[in-house]
């Protein structure tokens, strides 16, 4: 338990950083290079290169050689442990979301239509006024 509790630690403390998430979500759509996240994200080269190196070492991402080029790609199963922790959380979240829409939906139910208001005595006293 100790160690699965470090290694969370580990991919909270590396997300932890926004530059890294946002180099993240780029790679979540697609490989990039160096130059194309620095461009997207209107960071400098060196900047770019310490995020992904964090990244890499941490084993989040992977590069490939393209020409003169490194392509780096997230690791298909890099942030399961993340994704195992949150869990619970989403479990949650998505009952209290499911409670929410039955009581919208029950709302609605009850709520009188624009036919049902119309008719209502104190409508009908007005009109007779």
């Amino acid at each position: 338990m100790i160690e699965y509790i470090q290694s969370v630690e580990s991919v909270f403390d590396i997300i932890a950083d926004p530059n890294r998430r946002a180099i993240l979500s780029l790679l979540a759509a697609s490989q990039q290079s160096v130059g194309e996240i620095e461009r997207r994200l209107r960071m400098p080269q060196p900047t770019v290169s310490k995020h992904l190196r964090v990244l890499r070492e941490a084993g989040v991402v992977e590069a490939t050689v393209d020409a003169q080029r490194r392509l780096y790609r997230l690791t298909p199963d890099s942030l399961q442990e993340l994704d195992a922790w949150l869990a619970p959380f989403r479990r949650f979240w998505s009952a209290h979301v499911d409670a929410l829409e039955r009581h919208l939906d029950r709302m609605d139910q009850s709520a009188p239509t624009k036919r049902q208001r119309r008719s209502t005595p104190a409508t009908s006293k007005t009109r007779r006024r």
